[in-house]
């Protein structure tokens, strides 16, 4: 007894200590953030608000959420690097030459984008490639679990959330029965989306023949100090063949069983062509990462198709912390500026940097449809009062912005003038293009793009638009929470 009364006086007079010195801490806390942390202006000043705001709190978020990542190639693509290097090249020779406009004439708008994407992330482009649209998760997962079910020699699954229900044990069940079929499975997934489940739910997994891996795991039990950095990325390749990519995670919410969100709209991938080998190789250096592996040696994995699906040309491009640039972004925002006519955005968070929020104001202002659709419920409420400011701000300067009426609107992309689109897992937020793990399908082809415009159109029909006369006529309690929420936006 004596000695857990000794504990207990150590832990206050320690607790005492900190509090007795929190604005010492706070002080050593801003210099660290303005002098050694490598941050944007904007979110250097919103930390130190943070920090001087709230006191003792202040340092634990920061400690939590704030600490930077070092810019540090995490994914490497052992084995094959001088292949990869070798195919990015001579595709940059094509660029430079002319040769890839000559042979396909539909990219002289888009050549030195292909040229930005092969510099900036070695990523490959591919034309043999066929693309099916998903707006709605019963649709997405009904065709997933089939070709779960027709898999001959391996599944690769990544989400970002996996939750233990109904749906889960759908695609369990399949999963379990291909791994005792033969076929190879692996599932990864990130510590923070996944923390609801039990570590027992991986073990059996584990027990039936699946391989697991974690991406980034908690220290201690589900204590997770990396609020920042999650691999939000959602990819499921099978054998090599069929690619998946887009918003939709694993979840009853994600195909309207919640009532809290009800209906879900999403937007996801389905990609059978070359592109699924970029998306393999994605994959591959992410679960070698996570599980310290190298599955590059395994020459099985990389046997080109046997046939050519369709004729669509994309690049699947990755962005992250680790990368020098953020590259989603970066095609964000050089679509955005090259659009001479229409811009349709959607994405369930909308905190642009200044940037892409600049070349937006430039584009409404010189007379290009800009259309931005966010949700009307938010599933984050600071986000969305920060979301709301800067849709504001384009509602002032003339842009169409809508918000969704039925259920939660999640799908995350960018379309343009008819002719190309971005779609994948980035969210158009700061946290999306520099703190999260993401990954896009740059996709240049008409039929797409306007198909994303067509469903956008019809989404319109369930939306509601903010017009100037709303925007000006807000209460002042809501001007109040737009304001302090636009100005911790860098940090949410």
């Amino acid at each position: 007894m004596e000695l857990w009364n000794q504990i207990w006086q150590g832990v206050c007079q320690a607790a005492l200590f900190i509090w007795n010195h929190i604005l010492f801490l706070n002080l050593v806390l801003s210099i660290i953030v303005i002098f050694f942390q490598r941050k944007e202006p904007k979110s250097v000043w919103a930390w130190l608000l943070v920090l001087n705001a709230l006191p003792g709190i202040g340092f634990l978020l920061y400690l939590l959420a704030g600490t930077d990542m070092h810019k540090r190639k995490m994914f490497k693509i052992k084995g094959i690097e001088e292949k990869v290097n070798d195919a990015v090249r001579r595709q940059e020779y094509s660029v430079r030459s002319r040769e890839l406009e000559a042979s396909n004439p539909e990219l002289k708008h888009f050549s030195d984008l292909v040229y930005f994407n092969l510099e900036s992330s070695e990523a490959m482009l591919t034309g043999d490639n066929e693309v099916r649209i998903f707006t709605d998760g019963n649709d997405k997962f009904d065709t997933l679990i089939e070709d779960l079910k027709r898999a001959e020699s391996y599944i690769f699954l990544q989400y970002y959330i996996i939750r233990n229900d109904v749906l889960f044990s759908r695609i369990r069940d399949v999963l379990t029965e291909r791994a005792a079929a033969g076929v190879e499975v692996r599932v990864l997934y990130d510590a923070m989306g996944c923390r609801s489940v039990n570590k027992s739910c991986w073990r059996q997994l584990e027990e039936k023949g699946i391989r697991t891996a974690v991406f980034f795991p908690a220290l201690f039990g589900r204590l997770h100090l990396r609020v920042n950095y999650r691999n939000h990325r959602k990819i499921v390749v099978i054998d090599g063949k069929i690619g998946y990519v887009g918003g939709f995670n694993i979840g009853k919410e994600y195909i309207g069983l919640d009532p809290k969100f009800g209906h879900w709209r999403d937007t996801h991938l389905r990609i059978r062509g070359s592109a699924v080998g970029s998306l393999l190789m994605r994959y591959i250096q992410d679960w070698d990462y996570a599980a310290r592996e190298n599955l590059f040696a395994e020459p099985k994995y990389f046997v080109l198709p046997d046939c050519r699906p369709g004729d669509t040309k994309m690049q699947i491009i990755s962005s992250g912390p680790d990368s020098v640039r953020q590259n989603v972004r970066d095609n964000y925002l050089l679509l955005i500026n090259r659009a001479k006519k229409r811009i349709f955005i959607q994405t369930p968070y909308f905190i642009p940097d200044e940037a892409i929020q600049t070349a937006l104001l430039l584009a409404a202002l010189s007379g290009v449809e800009v259309n931005v659709m966010i949700p009307c419920k938010p599933d984050h409420p600071f986000v969305y009062w920060a979301t709301y400011s800067y849709v504001g701000e384009l509602v002032m300067a003339g842009a169409n912005c809508y918000t969704y009426d039925n259920g939660f609107l999640h799908s995350k992309g960018v379309s343009i003038d008819g002719e190309a689109c971005c779609y994948g897992t980035a969210n158009m937020d700061i946290r999306s293009f520099s703190l999260n793990f993401e990954v896009n399908a740059m996709i240049y082809d008409e039929r797409v793009a306007r198909e994303m415009e067509r469903i956008f159109e019809e989404d319109l029909k369930l939306c509601s638009q903010i017009t100037k006369d709303m925007y000006r006529g807000r209460s002042l309690w809501h001007r109040f929470k737009e304001q302090v929420c636009r100005l911790l936006s860098p940090v949410l």
